[in-house]
């Protein structure tokens, strides 16, 4: 189909009535005047009569287009071109901001992690730190996407942050300075010196790439237990979460991928001897390609995960480039674990449920106390 995909060209049906256009199948696609179509079109105008202020068409346009791809689902949207840019470098595993890994936490934003030598650590952020302002406005019950849009922005400028730290009942206030970000998708060390711990933050494009030097260099040292700690990973490229499995998950189905009105596709292992004793740490935020790796491994049972129950985003979403330069992300396809489940909207229960309520990391202690019994 052509870039200039059928969605946005409905959008223009709005100020151009009885537009038709071809797919490049040859299909015809002729937009009828309906009645639901018809009172978009009657809003349409009657917004540009009646609203005394200024107003582009374009504006209309990309609110109608947003507005359709979100109705949908949480994970689809359009982007306008400027909104693209930021897309594509997070697929490259770079973005404008400040270089922090957020949560929710007592209904403000907590500080989960900073980037090594991101502008958050310059300005001195520090893990834990709970943000309670953004800008002099008060966050309290903000979701975590509205802040992150009030967090990031263009590169050169500034945001002012309102830091709860530890137990010190005033706050401090840190201005930080947005920069272009380019964070490694994930780091390691060697445990007790026989243990590979490796932290994956992403799934991006480059990923698959590290995960295959860092097994490279453990295998150079002899070490065959693998600790994959996929807590807080939002997930990414499912290519990448495809190549990642490959290195662990023993010869047959990695995932299968259900695309409306098309068969299942299923994309496999050819590995016929997987040489790791492996543990996989998870956590409520395990989304989506984590929990194609994670379900993956539970399902062939060549390791062992353990924490709390993940996500349950069991969808894929598809990136689209438009011709304006735009881009549309729609949810294409829905992911099975290869026994065939479907854990949308249910997640991946853990093989050993472990939750960390105190600052000791109990998740992975107990890791370290199965791997050594897997000796």
């Amino acid at each position: 189909m052509s870039k200039k995909l059928c969605i946005l060209l409905l959008a223009f049906a709005l100020l151009i009535p009885n537009m038709s256009f071809a797919t490049d199948a040859s299909s015809i696609m002729q937009i009828q005047r309906e009645p639901d179509l018809l009172f978009l079109i009657d809003t349409f105008q009657y917004i540009k009569s009646i609203y005394p202020f200024e107003i582009e068409d374009e504006q209309l346009i990309e609110g109608g287009l947003k507005g359709m791809l979100q109705t949908i689902d949480p994970y689809s949207n359009y982007y306008t071109p400027e909104e693209a840019i930021e897309i594509y470098k997070s697929l490259y595993g770079e973005f404008t901001g400040i270089g922090v890994y957020i949560e929710e936490k007592d209904s403000y934003i907590n500080i989960k992690d900073v980037i090594k030598g991101a502008p958050s650590e310059k300005a001195g952020l520090q893990k834990d730190d709970l943000i309670i302002s953004i800008d002099d406005k008060d966050i309290k019950g903000i979701s975590l996407d509205n802040a992150h849009e009030m967090i990031q922005g263009q590169e050169g400028t500034k945001v002012k942050l309102g830091i709860r730290r530890g137990k010190k009942s005033k706050p401090i206030y840190i201005e930080v300075t947005r920069e272009n970000v380019v964070k490694d998708p994930l780091e390691y060390e060697i445990l007790e010196n026989e243990i590979g711990y490796i932290k994956l933050y992403e799934f991006s494009q480059s990923s698959a790439a590290e995960m295959e030097r860092v097994l490279e260099e453990l295998d150079g040292k002899g070490i065959t237990q693998i600790i994959l700690d996929l807590r807080d990973n939002p997930g990414g490229l499912l290519d990448q979460a495809i190549e990642i499995s490959r290195q662990f998950i023993p010869a047959g189905p990695i995932v299968h991928i259900k695309e409306k009105n098309k068969e299942l596709v299923t994309h496999i292992s050819t590995n016929k001897t997987p040489k790791y004793k492996l543990i996989v740490l998870v956590n409520e935020n395990s989304a989506s390609a984590s929990e194609i790796v994670a379900g993956a491994i539970k399902d062939t049972k060549v390791g062992t995960i353990i924490g709390k129950k993940t996500f349950g985003k069991g969808i894929v979403q598809s990136v689209i480039p438009l011709d304006n330069g735009g881009l549309l992300k729609l949810t294409t396809a829905e992911y099975l674990t290869p026994k065939k489940t479907s854990i949308h909207g249910i997640g991946i229960q853990p093989d050993i449920v472990v939750e960390n309520k105190t600052n000791e990391d109990l998740q992975l202690k107990r890791a370290m106390k199965e791997i050594r019994a897997k000796k």
